[in-house]
């Protein structure tokens, strides 16, 4: 895992960020990251970075389809395990909370494993477009 705590949520943070991943990662992994459909991840600079650093490729959930991104399983698991029982007199102290889970986590790693059947998620995906209204 992983992960930074930013102040802001910016096409300029989520550069920092990839530039973080493409410094932490083997060199000759093409990088899939599954993103959600903030403005952030598809800016004018964003994608200029992009086109010069072929190995990432970026997949956008659908609009109200987070259950589909398996690090907001991993955010929950987060929240439940490390930060709502926590008491933070600090914004220092949240971010080092949450530094110290990704430690534990990449200590003793498990992975995410979905439970339902493939066509079961799709059929949810389809019905959440249809009352979308969206056709991609």
């Amino acid at each position: 895992m992983i992960g930074r705590c930013q102040p802001r949520h910016t096409a300029a943070e989520f550069i920092d960020f990839l530039k973080v991943i493409n410094r932490e990662t083997p060199k000759g992994l093409a990088l899939h990251l599954i993103v959600d459909n903030s403005s952030t991840h598809s800016t004018p600079d964003v994608k200029r970075w992009l086109a010069r650093n072929r190995r990432f490729h970026l997949h956008f959930t659908p609009t109200s389809s987070s259950w589909l991104n398996l690090v907001e399983r991993w955010f929950a698991e987060l929240s439940r395990r490390r930060i709502k029982r926590g008491t933070f007199n600090s914004v220092g102290e949240l971010i080092a909370a949450i530094e110290d889970h990704i430690a534990l986590n990449n200590a003793y790693p498990k992975p995410f494993e979905w439970h339902a059947c493939a066509d079961l998620i799709l059929g949810k995906v389809a019905r959440c477009k249809e009352a979308l209204g969206a056709g991609h």
